[in-house]
């Protein structure tokens, strides 16, 4: 039988062949939790009379949205998780000392591996996708079913295959990849399927713009976001200390069935930006400039856009100029390796001078949580995720959605504008 690589990877676990549409109970390798979700899974799991996870050290818990603590309930719910994570002698518990935003800081430390089955209660944990294995959100009570079994139950996706060719223009980066398919299928375009990203682009984007492209595969309503492993997956991996020596690597077949195949030509796409109020109202930067959209707030950062290439991406666009007079620029680093990083390359200190506020690695801005809420009709240019009504504040405030090249000089102008002038 032909496969997926979806179809292959949940074919490893049980022990025989699956196709798209079976309903099968699958052993997890890896499931991670965050301080506002894992509470509700502590409380289920307790509930159900377990005491001890089926697995400790399958158990990945990151302190990412609302640390350091914004308010009393905050840090309530970081309480919470920090006795739990001493209750089960947790290896893999992240707190403020070794913090970072959960789906950039364990791909960091190598503990994301290729072919694995990944779940996590936060819908953005299909980012992990982009080192080649499954990954997918699901609800605090599904995670607590995992803490107990191990296992969860999964309907096996349908695969929709996504050929970017073509070469790369200047400022063209992941984002505006899976902005520009999100704009052709809309948010529901790929409901409960696998997007299987693969082609000539693909080749030319390294894992930074891979992260990105997988993270945003839940804004089209996908289950999952996947790319196969090539040379720069093994070299990102060979970089960092593995949980494996040897990696679990899957490919489709030729001849595997697909529900859709879809072809986008990058070559011809301009940095791309989201108008609100979803990340389907894409338009070419060309666009958006001739709509002069004057901002409040410019935002660097989150789990699809807080890596280092982002604050180099930026810093080179900011080096000895200023951000406009009428604008806040945000940056958070992604982890604070990513920060020390920056420092230590000059990054930091360019951002500073061009007036850009440094934030600790946190999930704040993003969900309108803290570190950058918008007021009233305020407007944001943002390298976040999502541009719903009241995303990163009042409801009646905007997000753009668009690359880091973009955002930068968008900082300068005090308007959305092209960073290829």
């Amino acid at each position: 039988m032909y496969q997926t690589i979806t179809e292959k990877i949940f074919s490893s676990h049980i022990g025989r062949e699956v196709k798209a549409d079976e309903i099968i109970e699958c052993n997890i390798d890896m499931i991670i939790g965050n301080d506002i979700t894992t509470p509700l899974s502590i409380e289920a799991f307790k509930k159900a009379g377990a005491t001890k996870l089926a697995n400790p050290d399958n158990f990945f818990l990151v302190l990412d949205h609302f640390i350091p603590a914004k308010d009393i309930q905050s840090a309530n719910q970081a309480k919470k998780n920090r006795i739990f994570a001493k209750e089960q002698n947790l290896k893999y518990f992240f707190d403020e000392r070794d913090m970072g935003i959960e789906h950039a800081l364990l791909p960091e430390k190598g503990l994301v591996m290729p072919g694995d089955v990944i779940i996590g209660a936060d819908s953005h944990t299909c980012t992990h996708g982009a080192l080649g294995a499954f990954s997918t959100g699901m609800g605090s009570t599904d995670l607590a079913y995992a803490m107990i079994t191990g296992k969860n139950w999964f309907k096996v996706p349908q695969s929709i295959k996504v050929e970017f060719i073509g070469k790369k223009n200047v400022h063209i980066y992941g984002k505006d990849l899976i902005l520009e398919l999100i704009r052709q299928i809309g948010v529901d375009g790929a409901l409960y399927n696998a997007l299987e990203f693969c082609g000539e682009g693909i080749s030319q984007m390294g894992m930074d713009d891979r992260f990105s492209i997988c993270n945003m595969a839940i804004e089209a309503g996908a289950k999952s976001g996947i790319i196969a492993c090539d040379k720069i997956t093994e070299e990102f991996l060979r970089t960092r200390p593995s949980l494996r020596s040897t990696p679990k690597k899957f490919y489709s077949d030729e001849n595997a069935t697909y529900k859709q195949k879809i072809t986008i030509d990058i070559s011809k796409l301009e940095p791309m930006v989201a108008y609100p109020y979803l990340p389907s109202n894409g338009k070419p930067i060309s666009v958006a400039q001739k709509d002069n959209i004057k901002i409040d707030q410019a935002f660097i950062g989150s789990c699809t856009n807080g890596r280092i290439s982002d604050l180099r991406i930026a810093a080179e666009i900011l080096k000895n100029k200023k951000i406009h007079n009428d604008v806040r620029l945000i940056v958070t680093p992604g982890t604070q390796k990513i920060a020390k990083q920056a420092q230590e390359e000059g990054l930091i200190d360019i951002l500073l001078e061009a007036g850009a506020l440094i934030s600790n690695p946190t999930c704040g801005a993003c969900l309108g949580g803290y570190m950058g809420i918008l007021g009233d009709n305020e407007r944001c240019i943002s390298t976040t995720n999502r541009n719903f009504v009241g995303r990163m504040g009042s409801k009646s405030s905007e997000v753009y959605l668009a690359n880091s090249a973009v955002v930068a000089q968008s900082a300068i102008e005090g308007k959305i504008a092209d960073p290829r002038k």
